[in-house]
């Protein structure tokens, strides 16, 4: 890297430092997810929530969330965008109830879905409840999509949802797709597969160590995976296609903003939130879900059932506002800790406070 470009970096890097840590004072809701339910129709092996599904009796519903958006709308002037997960969100009843309320509130939402199970008429609903944006999963192609999966037939499924997503109109429509060390041959022939399609953006991300993938360490990538991994993104980005790698994860100095159109930084309980089909409310829906101190760093801050959403934001969530390597010593002992902070929250092993995921340790 020439030293221009390296300078360019560090300024922006030191810049993006000094924004960070005034949200530790001064947090600012950009992202709020609904969790509407654990329920899937798919078998995911490296889930991150588990979807393990709840009793009725402890789910959220319709109108408990619609008083929640209600009260967001009145308590935070600069709605933040509602990010629509699951499990599989569409299986949740109320969902068009709920969000067309959020659209007549004005707010601006999006959903992470499997794809399965829309249709021309589904998809002309979420255009009718205001949707805007859209990710859909393919996770390889269409034999490893299937059986990482879980369903048989839902790499096709998926990919006809795509099609009814585009013919509704959504100019949004993003695909996802998990790299493990099983599928990461296949990224060439995706990628051909997605340069036909008339999508917004493929974001490419690797399996992360945290839910049902904990208990397959063998798909786990390693240094030349990541390293291969990480030349695709950024070839394909030189070309200027329309490829990116997710959120997670510090890259180094290197390779910040050359694999996504921003620098790093972990946004839970600072920019981003969630609350649970039940109505527990924490950071990143991929944190680990601690409720007790005794079983680790407590993660969930309460419970929109019993306290107001705003006082929760408003009161809780210290423990984000810090910078993760005040928790991590070996993160707290690094030269990039002041870019990194820690690295993301949804890595961190919040039972000895040590950082999982390290691409400058591991590169």
């Amino acid at each position: 890297m020439n030293k221009a470009l390296y300078d360019h970096k560090l300024t922006a890097l030191k810049e993006r430092a000094a924004y960070r840590r005034g949200l530790y004072l001064r947090p600012e809701l950009k992202n709020l997810f609904y969790e509407f339910t654990q329920k899937c129709n798919e078998n995911c092996f490296h889930c991150g929530s588990k979807c393990e599904s709840l009793a009725p009796t402890d789910c959220m519903s319709v109108e408990d969330w619609k008083a929640l958006t209600r009260e967001v709308a009145l308590n935070f002037p600069r709605k933040p965008m509602l990010c629509i997960t699951g499990g599989e969100p569409l299986l949740y009843d109320g969902l068009f109830e709920v969000m067309s309320h959020a659209a007549s509130l004005g707010f601006v939402w999006g959903m992470t879905t499997n794809a399965t199970l829309i249709d021309h008429d589904c998809a002309q609903a979420l255009k009718k409840a205001g949707m805007s944006t859209v990710s859909v999963s393919i996770d390889g192609l269409e034999s490893t999509h299937d059986a990482q999966r879980g369903l048989k037939g839902g790499y096709d499924l998926a990919m006809n949802g795509i099609g009814h997503l585009l013919e509704a109109g959504f100019d949004h429509v993003q695909v996802t797709t998990v790299i493990n060390h099983r599928n990461i041959g296949e990224l060439p022939e995706l990628f051909e597969i997605m340069d036909e399609l008339p999508i917004d953006s493929w974001r490419v991300i690797n399996l992360e160590p945290i839910g049902r993938a904990l208990l397959h360490p063998e798909y786990m990538l390693d240094k030349e995976d990541y390293s291969w991994l990480f030349s695709f993104i950024r070839e394909k980005r030189e070309l200027g296609y329309p490829v990116c790698y997710g959120c997670s994860h510090y890259l180094g100095i290197e390779l910040e903003r050359d694999l996504r159109d921003w620098y790093f930084y972990c946004t839970a309980g600072r920019t981003t939130a969630s609350v649970m089909s039940d109505g527990s409310v924490g950071a990143c829906l991929d944190i680990p879900r601690i409720y007790d101190e005794k079983d680790g760093i407590k993660t969930i801050q309460g419970n929109v059932k019993e306290r107001s959403f705003t006082d929760i934001w408003e009161n809780e969530f210290k423990v984000f506002r810090q910078e993760l390597s005040d928790i991590c010593v070996t993160c707290r002992e690094c030269e990039e800790t002041e870019f990194c902070a820690g690295g993301s929250w949804h890595s961190l092993d919040c039972v000895t406070g040590e950082q999982q995921m390290c691409f400058k340790k591991m590169l």
